[in-house]
């Protein structure tokens, strides 16, 4: 059942390919990665919180408080759920678990590494959320497998998330993606054998719209290399801060933070058993 499943939502990818041609997609070059061996909560201590859900395969939280007000791509969101399958959604859950780059996702995303997380396993790592400091989340996918219940190989990554009153420190910024040992990048229901081939995973930003920002490689075979040991921050315009050359990325097309943009794309749902 999964696997017809999955050539489904294969087909409605396609499909959507021509629908969405007018979408804003801006891609964030691999550059602007920074070499690191540390999740931010090792720089800083105190540990990376509390597990939030119980070992699982696409559950999510229910809507939890921010503790600020933050700014996402025209709107305003006071509250999050974090989806087990590697990434952070505002309007509602998300249990979609191949991504066709977050820009494909049917919410708006944040996504340090959207993949097909699978906790099952009594190996696996499990997510865990740390909120004590003022204006700032954390959300830790730490040591995690990937599906059907998988734990041969682990993935450990975290999200840094700061309200607009956060006083970031030079060299930082309002969000922060921090990736340590990372070993797969596909499930086997997203086309996987082992952890790769198929649709693999996508770091990046969406509005639900089928417009955002992605990482260079996103769904391409490579890119849990390419971000292992590193890490990367925004600014609060959504634009790569690059601690290699200590300059900002300028590319007219980044999109602003807190700005709409107009787009029309297939909202897609994908389906597991």
């Amino acid at each position: 059942m999964k696997k017809l499943l999955k050539i489904l939502g294969l087909t409605l990818c396609a499909l959507g390919t021509a629908w969405t041609a007018h979408a804003t997609v801006v891609t964030i070059p691999q550059s602007a990665l920074t070499p690191s061996t540390q999740y931010y909560t090792d720089i800083i201590g105190g540990g990376i919180g509390s597990s939030v859900m119980a070992r699982n395969d696409d559950h999510s939280t229910g809507a939890l408080s921010l503790g600020f007000t933050l700014p996402f791509f025209g709107q305003n969101y006071t509250q999050f759920y974090i989806n087990n399958n590697g990434n952070i959604t505002f309007n509602g859950p998300l249990g979609s678990f191949t991504p066709s780059g977050p820009q494909g996702a049917t919410q708006p995303i944040i996504s340090p590494f959207f993949a097909d997380v699978d906790t099952r396993n009594s190996a696996s790592g499990l997510v865990y959320l740390r909120n004590d400091i003022t204006n700032q989340i954390i959300v830790t996918w730490d040591q995690v497998g990937y599906f059907a219940s998988h734990a041969d190989k682990l993935d450990s990554f975290q999200l840094v998330l700061r309200g607009p009153g956060y006083a970031v420190p030079v060299g930082e910024g309002n969000i922060g993606f921090f990736w340590k040992t990372m070993q797969w990048e596909t499930g086997d229901a997203s086309g996987g054998s082992g952890g790769f081939g198929g649709t693999e995973a996508a770091v990046g930003f969406g509005d639900g719209l089928s417009n955002g920002e992605i990482l260079q490689g996103s769904t391409l075979a490579g890119i849990s290399g390419v971000v292992n040991n590193h890490h990367i921050w925004f600014d609060p315009n959504l634009r790569p801060i690059d601690n290699n050359t200590n300059t900002v990325p300028e590319p007219s097309t980044f999109i602003l933070f807190g700005a709409g943009l107009a787009g029309f794309g297939l909202l897609r749902r994908k389906f597991k058993r």
